[in-house]
């Protein structure tokens, strides 16, 4: 056996000992290529300049573009659209008359397509089509949309003749019973509609828009809740899973009433979970112990900020709900931006630096972060460099096949840290994947943004308004 090159050794333990003060798990970069030093600095032998365990350098658009598209492929192979027979796994093709074991078969990562998860992802397709001009990114949405449109009579048929309720892989369409099962594909259809990719699905976002919008259960004063963990219970995650579908419907249909719903639970659920003192939402809220301790998860802010950025960009500028929404994204992105960590990403637990890195949240942040800069919504002095040292995190998360590793599987509203910190991470959690098509997508928009001059000075970066 060839004994390893000590130079490549030596390099490889410094790596994994700065990702291992960093708190993050050792896939986190490639260690063979760290400890990263600044291209942009000209000086390779300048002593001020520091090494970092990610790619701190100005994002260059087309490494971004190819590392979407490594996402996309991975994704377009890992979400076949068809029909099979559950137990031989046979392709179904005459869909004249249900079989009862028919199934829509997932590839290997498990990867469901009526899932909420799934409705981000094609807001992330959506986004990465837009930013880039490339279809390829939107059509797979439109892929997937098709064969809802062909098979949803089929299953429906199915369901009437066999009564097979949550086994039938429709069911999420067929018969919605949470805000997950409606809400964030809701508002892709919604989206995707508009952007005449795919075929019209007015039908379904009729079905999920009437759960979302009446259907849900809430409190008196209309919150969008839960009756799990406890009988009545507020998740962070909600504001996600209902908001973003609200304003697509309050576009879709000029009513004002939409418009109104949205903005009354961004503000009272962040009366319920925001804590203004730490600038932070907690994750859930239970009605029969509203002073229970508070746990900040990382996805749950992602989540909060993710909604309100939604609804910002069709919320009506003269809505008197606007500039409410606007100063609590504001106040949401300021401790969230506080708790960065020396590597970009974002810990589980955001206020505890011993929790691990965790990938889902942190690219919600950074779209949400380069989001608002290019809106104007913030400024670009503050928060572009904090976006930027976000997807140089981030960009690390993203393999070489386009999987997304390091993401949090799903995780319910719990009531102790040792649940949160301990929750597993895999590349099959399909929480990391819409996120970080959206990040990705904003930061090439962000790079090209001709308000803004982005300079490299002193060693780190300086976005800088341009002068008119």
């Amino acid at each position: 056996m060839t004994p390893p090159n000590p130079s490549r050794a030596t390099r490889l333990l410094s790596a994994l000992a700065a990702l291992a003060v960093l708190g993050t798990p050792a896939y986190a970069a490639n260690p063979a290529d760290g400890p990263y030093r600044n291209p942009d600095n000209k000086s390779r032998t300048d002593p001020a300049e520091g090494t970092y365990p990610v790619p701190y350098k100005k994002p260059v658009a087309a490494e971004i573009e190819a590392s979407l598209q490594r996402i996309r492929g991975f994704l377009d192979a890992q979400t076949p659209t068809r029909v099979v027979h559950k137990g031989s796994g046979a392709e179904i093709t005459d869909f004249g008359t249900p079989a009862q074991d028919a199934i829509v078969p997932t590839g290997e990562m498990d990867f469901g397509l009526q899932v909420y998860e799934m409705g981000v992802v094609h807001a992330g397709m959506l986004k990465a089509a837009q930013v880039t001009g490339d279809r390829r990114f939107s059509d797979l949405t439109a892929r997937h949309f098709q064969f809802f449109a062909d098979r949803l009579p089929y299953f429906r048929a199915q369901q009437e003749r066999f009564h097979l309720d949550r086994a039938n892989s429709f069911a999420r369409f067929l018969d919605p019973r949470s805000l997950d099962d409606a809400g964030a594909m809701c508002a892709a259809m919604m989206r995707a509609r508009r952007a005449h990719v795919g075929p019209d699905l007015g039908a379904q976002i009729r079905v999920c828009g009437d759960w979302v919008a009446k259907r849900q259960f809430r409190l008196p004063d209309g919150t969008f809740a839960r009756e799990r963990p406890q009988a009545v219970s507020l998740w962070a995650d909600d504001m996600y899973m209902g908001i973003p579908a609200l304003a697509e419907l309050g576009r879709m249909t000029g009513e004002r009433a939409y418009y109104d719903d949205a903005v009354r639970n961004v503000l009272q659920m962040t009366g319920y979970l925001f804590n203004p003192q730490v600038g932070l939402y907690t994750h859930g809220w239970n009605a029969n112990n509203p002073d229970a301790p508070q746990f900040y998860w990382a996805r749950a802010n992602g989540w909060a900020v993710l909604s309100m950025a939604d609804l910002l960009d069709v919320l009506p500028k003269n809505h008197p709900g606007y500039p409410k929404v606007l100063d609590q994204l504001r106040k949401a992105l300021r401790g969230i931006a506080q708790l960065q960590s020396g590597s970009g990403l974002w810990h589980q637990m955001l206020d505890r630096n011993d929790s691990y890195l965790e990938t889902s949240a942190s690219a919600i942040f950074v779209y949400v972060l380069a989001h608002a800069v290019n809106e104007g919504w913030i400024s670009p002095v503050t928060y572009g460099s904090i976006a930027q040292a976000g997807w140089a995190g981030l960009s690390t998360r993203i393999g070489e096949k386009g999987q997304i590793e390091g993401t949090c599987v799903g995780t319910t509203f719990a009531s102790d840290q040792v649940y949160y910190y301990n929750r597993p991470v895999s590349a099959a959690a399909l929480h990391g994947y819409g996120p970080t098509l959206l990040a990705g997508a904003e930061m090439i928009r962000l790079l090209n943004n001709p308000a803004i001059d982005i300079q490299y000075r002193v060693r780190t970066y300086h976005y800088v308004p341009r002068k008119p």
